[in-house]
């Protein structure tokens, strides 16, 4: 378990910690609740889709973001992606160059985005709008990632992603659970709700958010986005510092992969040269070849040293969100409506 992340979030029965933290949390989503609506967002001069989530954590927020700018595009659409550049060390307004800047600086999701759409990092999302306005890049629509309790501007459409193995986790609210604020206050907020799990499931997590939210909830899974032959029956030492990594070795295993090996790191760590020379030890000892998420790997691209041979040596899985024909056309009519009405 990360460090970052208590075990005992996502057990269905209150622990002591959840019961003694519960009040803190209560303090908590007061405030994110007092925060939103006594705020004036903020009216982009474009259409603003949100992708965000109702837990701290990985659900897959990037992989929906990164589906909506590939979709929109084919579409005819120019979309400009908005990410508060989380990891990173620059607060922007700044446009990603995803060929020559490093995670350090802006994070690791924004190089991921970079890669597909123009990117702006903005921690103030008014600014960030405004920036985008200003151009340089052609732009219909901007795609921000994450944002869903955030009150300085306005959506048109937003999007919750919910990671279908661990659901909600025990319904409380941060320190005392994953919630980021109290639900029924992030349902209200919310357009659409995406269920982000492992293939086949039962869609259990699924159908208990479609008794409790009136909106559209769709089903997606993620898969890898190439051809991965060379990963069956092969001897894999796992690494990964992801809101989610036991999803990335699931999805190893499903592929055929020998896992001898998964580390964990918390979420959008920054590893140390002894920590990356660790890693290559071991993978050396075993035999085992090193394998990581495109977001792992990216945090180390440029880096000396033990992260360098690291990066070299590491063979990062590619992955994408997919939807069924069914569940990809009702997501386009929730787009084009939102585009249609700003």
């Amino acid at each position: 378990m990360r460090l970052d992340e208590p075990s005992w979030w996502y057990r269905e029965a209150a622990g002591a910690a959840a019961k003694i933290l519960e009040p803190l949390g209560a303090a908590f989503g007061w405030v994110v609740r007092a925060r939103y609506y006594r705020s004036h967002p903020h009216r982009a001069r474009f259409p603003v889709i949100c992708v965000g989530n109702f837990t701290a954590g990985g659900t897959g927020k990037t992989p929906l973001t990164i589906y909506l700018c590939e979709q929109l595009k084919a579409a005819g659409h120019e979309p400009v992606a908005l990410t508060r550049g989380y990891g990173g060390r620059l607060t922007g307004p700044y446009w990603v160059n995803g060929g020559t800047d490093r995670a350090r600086d802006v994070g690791d999701e924004a190089l991921l985005l970079a890669a597909v759409a123009p990117t702006l990092l903005a921690r103030n999302r008014r600014l960030g709008a405004e920036a985008i306005a200003r151009g340089p890049h052609p732009v219909t629509v901007i795609v921000m990632d994450d944002g869903l309790q955030n009150p300085t501007l306005s959506k048109d459409l937003t999007l919750a992603v919910v990671d279908g193995r661990r659901g909600l986790g025990n319904g409380r609210i941060i320190p005392a659970g994953p919630l980021r604020a109290a639900l029924d206050m992030q349902l209200e907020l919310t357009d659409g709700v995406i269920v982000n799990e492992p293939a086949p499931t039962s869609g259990e997590v699924a159908d208990w958010l479609r008794r409790r939210f009136a909106g559209p909830v769709l089903r997606a899974s993620t898969t890898p986005a190439c051809a991965l032959d060379w990963l069956r029956e092969r001897k894999v030492l796992a690494w990964a510092g992801i809101g989610a990594p036991e999803r990335f070795f699931s999805l190893l295993r499903v592929l055929g992969a020998d896992l001898i090996t998964c580390v964990t790191f918390p979420d959008h760590h920054r590893l140390s040269q002894a920590e990356a020379a660790r890693l290559l030890t071991a993978a050396r000892s075993a035999s085992a070849t090193l394998v990581t998420t495109e977001k792992d790997a990216v945090r180390l691209r440029g880096e000396a040293g033990a992260l360098d041979e690291l990066w070299r040596r590491s063979r990062s899985v590619p992955v994408r969100l997919q939807f069924s024909a069914q569940e990809a056309e009702r997501l386009a009519v929730l787009v084009d409506a939102a585009l249609s009405q700003h």
